[in-house]
């Protein structure tokens, strides 16, 4: 008899079928001497449609809501049913024994395995592959300790409630306000409190009032002084009198030294990452998104097999990987980081609480390097980056503190205060592994912070010493308004949102922090892409600004909706499921009943909803008015109408740089002719773009031209998601 493993992807079923020796090519699937590996394609079977459960469901009426199935359908997804097909020929085989779940060890990669085996009605017995990376090592030991497949019913049941609750809510109340409305609007657990979220931040910046402020700074001793306010210690003022006043006083003045403070200083490394403060330092650095960031990663764990499972929200790693890191060093020891990871290997490892805990991890640990050895001229140069990411932070864990010594001076002229600081480097620590390419830098989206003293070098001064103020000079400056979200700040924000409840209750706010705040570290990405693709949002630059609809949307939906709150107890409740410690029919029974009240609610409200973005330009398949959007890399014109779904593209940002200004220009089509336009007001036509840059040594041939075209037509795409089938059945009049 043999076992089955199911694999959530061919890519690492073939990594499986490869450590079990499984050679033979058939339908679908390896075989081997004792097993057979077969894979999903993401998920095969999905929950129904409405109209699966009734035909009158194909029409959306505000009167046949809300839908709730009394007994909830699994239907192959058609896409990849051919693969469905053949993974239930080999579930159904006579000589296998035993069912091994080896999707990804989480709760959405146990709902993948567990739907396909409800669907195909197989009952036999199963065994769980548990583990956190798929090196050739990895596989061997989780197969060295395969888990019993009941101890995971209660993660399956967990996955399945939140499953069927997105489509109680989010199917209801989409048909209940796109029917009510007459408009293509939808709304979410997660979507739209995060709207909700970059909406208060627009209207913070609209009440913002900038107020003008003064500073004095004064050179004294060759040292840049800085004034103070005696009892706050702020260096700024906002009465511009006071500071001339100041400044005409100390002119004539000493300077003396009051008090000399030095004080021994330790900056410990960041700590490792996981995947949403991969995804914002991604952002940050390299303008990535999050989910092209998660598409990187994905890559280099799947393809590379060089990083560990990406979908974690744990920043630590446990005592069982301790033995492991000489390994891992050695096999990132290559290029950039040979030294850095070569003075580690040489070395006993010293680890400690900042970065190894068991407590702290939940299905994953943080991602870190495997032990597999690393090719980087394989890698793209996106890929490096990730990677570069991954692996210095990785090391820098592993050095000692950064340790300097800190000197502050407070210094009295006129009865004001002064103060200088300066920094002494006594050991890089950590820092040694990033090269002296630390960036300190951090985006918090808070412009209301006050600057503190710049660091200076300073001579060795003594308490006491006077000196001969030789300039004074009044700085002036504005207050500014909270920063727009970028979609690292955003991914703060959706991560820890407490700031933006309403409830003052400890216990919500509680349960926000414990539950990792909206959605998780796996969905984060593909709820600000479908946030995009539904115009709701758009950029400008890096940052994020919500649209028309979107601010039209927030009007008309019902306030629980855009509340936090409301997911944080759906995790909440999740958690209990998969700890075993709730009902998972208790949880539904409260969906359905809040279900009911949501859809009673919009049908009772007022409101109206206005496309402020209609142009004259016809549809030129139905004939209606077509809508001019922003997507989140494109300008595009779409029709109205659903069912029609008639969209074109108009100009798409690309990445050919203007030679005036070096910024990105845009690439605009007009007939038949493709012309790149720059904000500065250069023009040049696609054909004289490529001529120019043969000449230049840099050719871009046909065959790179079609690559990026398809890539570009890619990101224009929309968002594949539970809905879109739904939603393109629409009619609207």
């Amino acid at each position: 008899m043999k076992s089955l493993v199911l694999a959530e992807k061919p890519s690492v079923a073939r990594d499986i079928a490869r450590v079990l020796h499984c050679k033979k090519q058939i339908p679908g699937a390896m075989e081997g001497d004792k097993y057979i590996v077969t894979w999903a394609l993401g998920h095969l079977v999905t929950l129904a449609d409405p109209e699966g459960y009734d035909k009158k469901y194909k029409e959306w009426n505000m009167s046949d809501l809300p839908m709730i199935p009394k007994k909830w359908e699994l239907v192959v997804i058609k896409q990849t049913s051919r693969q469905y097909q053949s993974v239930k020929t080999q579930l159904f085989r006579k000589d296998v024994s035993d069912i091994i779940i080896a999707t990804d060890a989480g709760r959405e990669g146990e709902l993948v395995a567990r739907w396909i085996l409800d669907k195909s009605g197989c009952h036999k017995p199963l065994k769980r592959l548990w583990i956190s990376s798929v090196t050739d090592k990895a596989i061997r030991e989780g197969f060295a300790n395969l888990k019993d497949g009941r101890d995971y019913n209660a993660l399956y049941h967990a996955a399945k409630s939140r499953a069927e609750a997105d489509w109680l809510v989010g199917i209801n109340a989409t048909r209940a306000l796109t029917c009510k409305y007459n408009a293509q609007l939808s709304c979410g657990r997660v979507q739209t409190p995060t709207l909700a979220m970059i909406a208060r931040r627009e209207e913070e910046i609209r009440q913002f009032t900038p107020k003008e402020y003064y500073g004095l700074e004064c050179t004294a001793g060759k040292i840049k002084w800085t004034w103070q306010e005696s009892k706050s210690g702020s260096c700024r003022c906002f009465n511009k009198e006071f500071m001339e006043n100041i400044s005409s006083c100390i002119k004539e003045e000493p300077l003396k030294i009051e008090a000399i403070k030095k004080t021994a200083k330790k900056a410990f490394s960041p700590g490792l990452y996981d995947l949403t403060e991969l995804q914002r330092d991604a952002n940050r650095r390299f303008g990535f998104s999050a989910k092209e960031t998660l598409n990187i990663m994905q890559r280099l764990y799947e393809n590379h097999k060089v990083l560990t499972y990406p979908r974690t929200d744990s920043r630590y790693i446990g005592t069982d990987i301790v033995p492991t890191i000489k390994e891992r060093l050695k096999a990132c020891s290559v290029g950039p980081y040979k030294s850095v990871a070569g003075r580690l290997i040489n070395k006993p490892v010293q680890v400690n609480k900042s970065f190894v805990d068991d407590k702290k991890i939940s299905d994953h640990h943080a991602i870190i390097p495997t032990e597999e050895y690393v090719q980087l001229d394989h890698m793209t140069n996106e890929e490096r980056k990730i990677y570069d990411l991954v692996v210095r932070r990785f090391l820098s864990v592993l050095y000692p503190p950064f340790e300097y010594e800190q000197t502050t001076m407070t210094a009295d002229a006129a009865g004001q205060i002064f103060a200088a600081r300066g920094k002494v480097v006594r050991s890089m620590g950590w820092k040694a592994a990033y090269d002296e390419k630390w960036d300190d830098g951090e985006d918090s989206g808070d412009n209301t912070v006050e600057p503190e003293l710049a660091d200076q070098s300073l001579p060795e001064l003594t308490k006491g010493q006077t000196f001969h103020i030789s300039a004074v000079r009044v700085t002036t400056g504005r207050t500014k308004p909270p920063a727009r979200f970028t979609e690292a700040t955003l991914l703060s924000a959706m991560e820890n949102p407490v700031k933006y409840m309403d409830s003052s209750d400890a216990k919500a706010r509680k349960t926000l922090g414990e539950t990792g705040g909206l959605g998780t570290v796996a969905t984060r990405a593909d709820i600000i892409e479908k946030l995009f693709h539904s115009f709701l949002i758009e950029k400008k630059g890096r940052e994020i600004v919500i649209t028309s609809k979107g601010k039209q949307l927030l009007e008309l939906v019902p306030e629980d909706l855009k509340k936090p709150e409301l997911t944080a107890s759906w995790e909440m409740e999740l958690s209990g499921i998969a700890r075993g410690t709730h009902k998972d029919t208790d949880f539904l029974q409260d969906i359905q009943d809040y279900t009911k009240e949501l859809i009673q609610e919009i049908r009772q409200s007022g409101g109206t909803f206005r496309h402020e973005n209609m142009t004259n330009t016809k549809c030129p398949q139905c004939g209606k008015r077509l809508l001019a959007v922003n997507g989140k890399n494109s300008r595009l014109l779409v029709c109205q109408d659903r069912e029609c779904g008639y969209r074109e593209t108009i100009a798409r940002t690309s990445n050919a740089r203007c030679p005036n200004c070096h910024k990105k220009m845009e690439l605009i089509k007009r007939n038949d002719e493709e012309t790149f336009v720059c904000s500065c007001g250069y023009k040049e036509k696609l054909s004289a773009f490529k001529k120019r840059r043969e000449k230049e040594g840099a050719g871009v041939s046909k065959k790179d031209v079609q690559r990026y075209m398809k890539e570009q037509n890619k990101k224009s795409e929309p968002l594949n998601n539970p809905f879109a089938d739904a939603l393109a059945k629409i009619k609207l009049d």
